[in-house]
């Protein structure tokens, strides 16, 4: 729909329909994964505006994606789904040649003084947290408020549920990212286990024929898998065009390290599995205490954060030579170092300032300490636990830097859902914790958007053809507009801004959020969604009588 701004819309007519999806989003959150899935609400007339024949983007500062600097001020041309030209338009300070900008324009939007990115990226997400059925519009608008133009799911959801998704969200019929569609061997088959090669390889070949709606799987999402089996997996997903990412769980990495899968094919890892367990010095695997036991999820999570103190030191001989192997056998690395964050510092996840508002109560359940809730392992959780996470942390940072500093990639993920962290909000959380590891800012956005990319296309053959992830003309029109710098403080990205002191005033003001997210060339009011989702969670809490807070809990 095209119309003259974008000003806030009335939002009674949807209240009712905000109370009614935040009680079914409850229901959800309380259903196994098999339950029916929630139909997605469909786009209202009220929300996006676009695209257009030709929107202009007026005075804007850019960060491409590529890893140049800011240029600015230009003028970014829209037309349709596609950016048309980026003109620059003078120089900061001078007085801009209005006869030298491009005309012609549908629509123009005045936006002298922000800065424009590319949409962001997030390369690990799951449309319902902690193995629930989705809570679609919730999740999606967390997202799209923050900038997030494209998601890999690992899944979204059940695998033809998230075909269908990923075809309406092509479509723009509902408000979400654009969706990359990964899956785990077996999905939505009857043709048995997979439980050897030959099953492995007819598995893959079955799912890269299913399609909905013209939309077919992106790549597979890989566990603990006996070696033949991976290496079957492997072998047949690249042979169809598909990408793998494997998160290597701690029952798996005897047998198969993050460098036995790299050796074997996986394109990336997610998390940190196996990748000290690449390494190790006074064992073949990790000295677990000798009553350990996988499924106690403390003993799973505390024991790994130990993993530091047992694996080689940065700069040493095997640290050098994994890198060095890494990108010979161009490997990629998804680190998602949001979602564990808690385990060195659980109260600064519990206590985040945007739980109060924007963590469904439902939700906010499923956080608290549970021996049956995955990522709910705060039994008893120590100080010498989180002493061994930000040890742990502190080297894993280390690596990633390094290996960024050699050539190799780092994309941005999420993950949200579980452990305290939230879709949006947590995801800008990655960005200063690469920022953390010592990536430059630009260097952090570059993994926010193009790395994320390339990584999508490169399976299928398409690196050099990119559709989104930079700035550039013939490119989706996939942006994020924000009124401050981001570079010089990421926190400008979170939904719920950064506080600054206004010396004119004496008053402390929150500045930043971002403004408009652009996807496929229909703008969006970044606002506006954050405050639907407001509104969900306010509904769901008048359903439960909780008037502080988001209801029992530790807190």
């Amino acid at each position: 729909m095209t119309r003259p701004s974008l000003l806030t819309p009335a939002r009674g007519a949807r209240s009712s329909a905000a109370l009614a999806f935040a009680t079914l989003l409850a229901l959800a959150l309380a259903s196994p994964v098999s339950a029916q899935m929630e139909e997605t609400t469909a786009r209202g007339a009220d929300e996006g505006d676009g695209p257009h024949d030709r929107l202009i983007l007026r005075g804007v500062t850019i960060v491409d994606g590529t890893g140049a600097p800011p240029q600015g001020p230009m003028d970014i041309v829209i037309e349709g789904d596609r950016i048309a030209e980026i003109r620059s338009v003078g120089y900061p300070g001078v007085a801009i040649d209005e006869d030298d900008r491009p005309d012609g324009a549908t629509r123009e939007m005045d936006l002298s003084g922000n800065w424009v990115l590319p949409g962001f990226v997030d390369m690990h997400v799951h449309t319902g947290g902690g193995g629930k059925a989705p809570q679609p519009e919730y999740v999606y608008k967390l997202w799209m408020g923050h900038g997030v133009t494209t998601t890999r799911g690992v899944g979204h959801g059940p695998m033809m549920w998230a075909l269908g998704e990923k075809a309406r969200a092509a479509r723009n019929e509902i408000v979400a990212p654009r969706m990359v569609v990964y899956v785990r061997p077996g999905e939505a088959w009857d043709g048995g286990d997979i439980d050897s090669p030959e099953q492995a390889r007819a598995w893959v070949r079955w799912a890269a024929e299913q399609e909905v709606e013209g939309q077919r799987i992106d790549g597979l999402k890989l566990g603990a898998y006996d070696p033949p089996i991976m290496e079957a997996l492997l072998d047949e997903a690249a042979a169809h065009g598909l990408g793998t990412v494997a998160h290597l769980a701690q029952t798996g990495v005897a047998r198969m390290t993050a460098l036995d899968a790299a050796e074997a094919g996986l394109d990336m890892m997610t998390h940190y599995y196996g990748l000290f367990e690449s390494m190790l010095t006074d064992h073949s695997l990790q000295d677990w205490p000798l009553d350990y036991n996988y499924n106690n999820e403390q003993h799973r999570f505390g024991q790994v954060g130990r993993l530091w103190e047992q694996s080689a030191e940065p700069g040493s001989e095997e640290w050098d030579a994994l890198i060095d192997r890494f990108l010979e056998l161009d490997f990629a690395i998804d680190p998602t170092m949001t979602i564990y964050e808690a385990s060195r510092d659980v109260m600064r996840a519990r206590e985040a300032e945007w739980h109060e508002d924007y963590t469904l109560p439902s939700l906010w359940d499923f956080y608290q300490p549970s021996r049956r809730a995955h990522g709910s392992y705060w039994f008893y959780w120590t100080s010498e636990d989180e002493y061994h996470w930000t040890q742990f942390y502190r080297k894993w940072q280390t690596f990633l830097n390094d290996f960024k500093n050699a050539g190799g990639v780092v994309t941005t993920g999420s993950d949200s859902g579980f452990i305290y962290k939230l879709y949006g909000f947590d995801y800008i959380r990655e960005l200063e914790l690469l920022r953390e590891a010592g990536f430059h800012p630009i260097e952090v956005i570059r993994s926010a958007t193009l790395n994320g990319a390339q990584q999508i296309h490169e399976p299928k053959g398409l690196e050099n053809e990119l559709e989104y992830g930079i700035l550039r003309e013939g490119m989706k029109a996939d942006l994020v507009v924000v009124e401050e710098n981001p570079l010089e403080n990421l926190k400008v990205l979170y939904g719920t801004g950064a506080v600054r002191l206004n010396d004119e005033t004496g008053e402390v003001e929150r500045v930043g959020g971002v403004r408009y997210t652009v996807k496929d060339g229909i703008v969006y009011d970044a606002k506006q969604l954050l405050a639907d989702v407001r509104a969900m969670v306010q509904a769901q809490k008048e359903e439960r009588n909780i008037t502080d807070g988001n209801g029992g809990g530790a807190r």
